[in-house]
């Protein structure tokens, strides 16, 4: 029989949609089931008003072989089937859509037909895998089939065929290509590949999909064993089961659904041993309708960091999945979010493996967010052990949030935020401690260091222990980023315990102070020409107490902002002037030490500037900044104590 040419570009078209349009082979096997469940969708409609079909719902099916020896794959189901007409409109016209020319016919109710295929190219993606693909279809109410064959953009024939079973449907005879060194098609015929591949795409299409399956079984042997009894072994045999689940978790309603159920589920779906902390169930309908199952895991992925990790919901549309990582849907912040959203409202890409960018997804996106944001506040104010737990794994994640994008978030994220609590001993959220301040008290103090420990001996944080004010330790270096974003919360500023200004002095400690940094204006000029350009200023502390003195930083470069650009750039040294702190040696006017200076420094120039050098070192350990020359600070403290 004389071969018939595709009725568009064909051999151009074709190239395009099996060599560009689909990013996987594997797909073809999704989108051929897609086409079995869309033709027996039809006959099932079609019998809702016709007793001629002789089919109730459970009689309904797809099936799938593979035959080794001959290299073939088949797809069959006993849906609605094509005539000769049909087959040649649909199969020999590229981007011609049966299914969506059906649900166009049916324009009384459109909304009881749920057609998966609307581009009419699923099909043609069988040919990135087979060098041959044979359809033989029976339509609903004919007595003949027809059968259709193409080896691909070279053409096709078209010819009637004796069914040898009673009954409409169509069968899919895909004759795989020869293996090659970069693809081995005949993976595609092993049982766990099929397995694999129904479960991950079609796991959800709601008719049961049919295969043999290999299973293991103890027969009795005629050996016999020491006591008589006959030997048993394990023998394979084949049995055809239904592969997928049809019915998702997330359609099911909540009564028939446990909290046991769930955790099953998300372990299986996504490979984590540990229970989730939570799950959110969502079901929307409206201008954009659907259904969600949401987990917020309890541990980190061991490769969250990574760029290995990929963040983003499963994406099904009509029991599909369309998208196994859809980042649109989740806004970095929230990225360790896992879970499923289903919805028949998405527009779809020609190849279904990607989103247009519209309002519908927009809408879906911003209501997820939204929704995990509520339930973790739920969870803080209801659990805060288990928010706890949660933010140990994911805390980091909500303050890159707020720190990116310059605390555009930061109304989302703020109320979620934990810090370490100098009295609490452990993190709790900025509602907690607003919620314990003072009437008196102005400021939300924090101080920045490597650990607690060592800031709860921190010299310029003295003011504040002794008002008896909590203080929340930063102590990862994203800390003072995120509160420079914040700001203030609840109306209250932050305020750093090196700040000059931490709200606690009367007007007359002010004056007192004034007065004393007038009085040594010129031994502190001297203090800073003596450390020859390593800080910007030196100055009279109103904060230290016991302390000799401390470091601080003016401008908007902290110490601690320091360190992280520091370790950012993979530098010790050379920082950019822009990146470098702008440092203060605060010094206590009260403590011996600054006594020793001023003497020195009326009688004794050189052992002044000795003195302002070994009180600038320690100011540099109490900070955990490294000295720049420890030897040279070890002989001067040696010097100046033993002579």
């Amino acid at each position: 029989m004389a071969k018939k040419q595709f009725k568009s570009e064909s051999k151009r078209l074709l190239d395009l949609m099996v060599n560009s349009i689909y990013t996987h082979k594997e797909i073809f096997l999704r989108e051929l089931i897609s086409n079995a469940s869309d033709a027996i969708d039809k006959l099932c409609y079609i019998s809702l008003t016709d007793d001629k079909v002789g089919l109730s719902r459970e009689d309904f099916k797809i099936t799938i072989k593979a035959d080794k020896e001959n290299r073939t794959l088949t797809i069959s189901d006993n849906g609605v089937g094509m005539t000769a007409k049909e087959l040649e409109a649909n199969l020999g016209v590229i981007a011609k859509s049966g299914s969506l020319q059906f649900k166009q016919d049916m324009e009384d109710k459109p909304e009881d037909i749920d057609i998966i295929g609307q581009f009419g190219v699923g099909f043609y993606s069988a040919f990135m895998v087979a060098s041959r693909v044979t359809v033989t279809s029976r339509a609903y109410g004919e007595d003949g089939a027809n059968k259709w064959v193409s080896e691909g953009s070279d053409g096709y024939t078209l010819e009637p065929f004796e069914c040898p079973h009673e009954g409409a449907g169509t069968e899919i005879v895909i004759e795989l290509k020869e293996d090659v060194e970069d693809e081995k098609y005949s993976d595609y015929l092993a049982e766990h590949k099929l397995q694999s591949l129904i479960k991950k795409y079609s796991d959800y299409v709601h008719w049961p999909i049919f295969m043999d399956v290999t299973k293991s079984r103890q027969v009795e042997t005629d050996e016999l064993d020491d006591d008589g009894n006959k030997k048993k072994t394990w023998e394979d045999y084949t049995e055809t089961d239904v592969i997928n689940s049809r019915i998702p978790i997330w359609q099911r309603p909540k009564s028939e659904v446990t909290d046991e159920d769930c955790a099953e589920f998300y372990k299986e779906k996504f490979f984590d041993h540990t229970e989730p902390t939570t799950v959110i169930r969502v079901s929307a309908e409206g201008l954009v309708s659907y259904q969600a199952m949401l987990f917020i895991p309890a541990a980190q992925p061991y490769d969250y960091f990574s760029r290995e990790y990929k963040a983003g919901l499963q994406l099904y549309s009509s029991g599909i999945m369309i998208m196994e990582h859809c980042a649109d849907l989740l806004p970095e912040h929230f990225r360790f979010v896992r879970g499923i959203v289903e919805s028949p409202d998405f527009s779809l890409n020609i190849s279904r493996e990607m989103l247009q960018h519209d309002r519908q997804l927009k809408v879906i996106a911003t209501n997820i967010e939204k929704k995990v944001k509520a339930e973790l506040k739920k969870l803080m104010d209801e659990d805060i052990e288990k928010y706890e737990t949660f933010y140990k794994a994911f805390g980091i994640q909500l303050k890159y949030g707020i720190a990116n994008g310059f605390g555009m978030n930061r109304d989302m994220l703020a109320d979620l935020i934990m810090f370490y609590s100098s009295k609490a001993g452990k993190l709790i959220p900025l509602t907690e401690y607003v919620k314990n301040m003072p009437e008196e008290q102005k400021y939300i103090y924090y101080a920045s260091g490597d650990n607690a420990a060592l800031l709860d001996k921190l010299p310029q944080a003295e003011q504040v222990r002794e008002k008896g004010y909590e203080i929340f330790y930063l102590t990862e270096e994203i800390d003072e980023f995120v509160i420079r974003m914040l700001r203030n919360f609840e109306e209250k500023e932050f305020r750093s315990v090196n700040d000059e200004e931490l709200g606690l002095e009367s007007d007359e400690d002010k004056k007192e102070t004034e007065r004393q940094e007038t009085e040594n204006k010129d031994l502190l000029e001297f203090v800073k020409e003596s450390l020859d350009g390593k800080i910007a200023s030196a100055r009279l502390s109103q904060k230290l107490k016991s302390h000799p003195c401390c470091l601080a930083a003016q401008g908007e470069i902290s110490l601690e902002m320091e360190k992280y650009f520091k370790a950012m750039q993979g530098r010790q040294e050379g920082m950019p002037g822009d990146m470098r702190a702008e440092r203060v040696l605060e010094l206590n006017a009260g403590h011996s030490s600054f006594a020793a200076l001023k003497s020195a420094f009326e009688s004794d120039k050189e052992k002044a500037a000795k003195y302002a050098k070994v009180l600038y070192g320690q100011a540099l350990l109490m900070a955990s900044v490294p000295l720049e020359d420890p030897a040279e600070f070890s002989s001067l403290v040696g010097e100046l104590l033993f002579g």
